[in-house]
This record gives C-alpha cells, sequence and structure tokens, in this order.
C-alpha cells in the first residue's frame, strides 16, 4: 500500500458549511469529550451524528473509501474533530496504538497557509497541503505531523481511525 492516499469527497460542497456549523454549535456542549490536551489546546473533540447529523454521511463515506483502499470489508471507524487555531502545531505521532488498519483526516475548514500534514515513510517524507472536502488516508503506523497555523482563523477536520469490526 503507498503511503497516503488523496479522495476528495463527492458530497463535500453540500456538507461542509453543516459540520462547522454544527461544530461550532456544540464544541463546548456540558458532556462533550476532549482528549490530548496540548499547547493549551484540546486535539480530540468528540462530536457525533446526534449533534451534526451530517457527519453519518461524511462517515459513511469514509468507510467506503477505507474499505476500498485495503480491500477489506467490515471496517468500523473512530472518529474526532481538530480544531487548529492560529499559531497551533500537532507534534509527531502515530495511530497504531489498537487494531487499527487505516488512518484518515477529513478537511472540512482550510483556510490558506494553515498548515500541511507531513506523512513520514520508511522511504519517502510527503508535505501535503490539505484542501476542503479531502480525504487523506495514510497507514496508521506513518508517523506524521501538522505544520503551524500560520492563518489568522481556525481550521477544521476530521481524524480518523479504521480498524476491523469484530
Amino acid at each position: 500500500m503507498p503511503l497516503f492516499h488523496r479522495i476528495y469527497s463527492k458530497n463535500a460542497h453540500e456538507l461542509n458549511t453543516a459540520l462547522v456549523e454544527g461544530f461550532l454549535e456544540h464544541q463546548n456542549d456540558e458532556g462533550i469529550r476532549k482528549t490530548h490536551l496540548f499547547e493549551g489546546r484540546y486535539e480530540n473533540i468528540y462530536l457525533n451524528h446526534l449533534q451534526i447529523p451530517e457527519l453519518s454521511t461524511v462517515i459513511a463515506e469514509a468507510i467506503a473509501l477505507a474499505e476500498k483502499v485495503t480491500n477489506t470489508t467490515g471496517l468500523r471507524v473512530g472518529y474526532w474533530f481538530n480544531y487548529m487555531p492560529p499559531g497551533a502545531t500537532t507534534t509527531l505521532h502515530t495511530h497504531d496504538d489498537d487494531d487499527e488498519v487505516l488512518s484518515s483526516a477529513y478537511y472540512v475548514y482550510v483556510p490558506k497557509d494553515s498548515g500541511d500534514i507531513i506523512l513520514h515513510g520508511r522511504k519517502e517524507t510527503v508535505q501535503l497541503q490539505p484542501r476542503e472536502g479531502e480525504f487523506i488516508l495514510f497507514k496508521p503506523d506513518a508517523p506524521h505531523e501538522v505544520t503551524k497555523n500560520n492563518s489568522q482563523q481556525h481550521r477544521l477536520s476530521i481524524g480518523m481511525n479504521f480498524g476491523i469490526n469484530r
């Protein structure tokens, strides 16, 4: 499998506005789980289709893409929002903690100069400028990081890990 796949969502145009609005409306609701506190911000904010119904469409598309890329059926997905403010970075990490077979980022809102994802493979390192409506799928054991958000706006993406449904 190649280090990454870039695939544009067929539903992005009609979904991204609703995803941004739903995230902004519900990110600070009581009881919303937030993890990975780095540099004063939570990198992982867990909202679901009860707060944002349009998430169901994005997640279904993501599972279908992941199954195609891995040539596997019956995948499940865990996902979270990443709201990256101006000046923020995401440090080098992997997603191979459990039984993940693939990871992905889906880009909801990407202001110009709001940070690139850098994927480190065994033989290559690639720096990708994300685009709104795009899935970047990659191996969960690939170390990756996000460069500094040099824009004056927050960037919004959805991180995902896919595993075998048991």
